[in-house]
C-alpha cells in the first residue's frame, strides 16, 4: 500500500513564505513524475508545479519565480518552496506521483491534501 502524506500548510500574511512537504511511503520501486496541485473554493484543481526523475521542472505562469519545486529521491519526498505569497495562492494543495511499487504495479498517488491560507 502507498502513501503520501503532506505537511507544511498553514496560514501566512501576503508576501510570506512556505514549505510543503509531501513523503511517499509503503512498497515503492520507483517514482517518475512528482508535482503539486492546488485547488481553491468553486474553483477546478489545477497544476502548480511537476519535476520529473530526470529533475526537469514545470510551473504555471502565475508562480513563475516564486515557487520552486524539488525531490529527493532517496527519501521519496517531493517539496515545494513558495515565496512572495498573495491572496490567489490560498487553496488545498495536493502531491501527485506516478509510482512504480515492488510488486510491479503503476499509478497516480494523490496526497490527502495541504491548506495554505494566504490572509492578513
Amino acid at each position: 500500500q502507498v502513501q503520501l502524506v503532506e505537511s507544511g500548510g498553514g496560514l501566512v500574511q501576503p508576501g510570506g513564505s512556505l514549505r510543503l512537504s509531501c513523503a511517499a511511503s509503503g512498497r515503492i520501486f520507483s517514482i517518475n513524475a512528482m508535482g503539486w496541485y492546488r485547488q481553491a473554493p468553486g474553483k477546478q484543481r489545477e497544476l502548480v508545479a511537476a519535476i520529473t526523475s530526470g529533475g526537469s521542472t514545470t510551473y504555471r505562469n502565475s508562480v513563475k519565480g516564486r515557487f520552486t519545486i524539488s525531490r529527493d529521491n532517496a527519501k521519496n519526498t517531493v517539496y515545494l518552496q513558495m515565496n512572495s505569497l498573495n491572496s490567489e495562492d490560498t487553496a488545498v494543495y495536493y502531491c501527485n506521483e506516478d509510482i512504480y511499487t515492488a510488486r510491479g504495479t503503476f499509478g497516480t498517488y494523490w496526497g490527502q491534501g495541504t491548506q495554505v491560507t494566504v490572509s492578513s
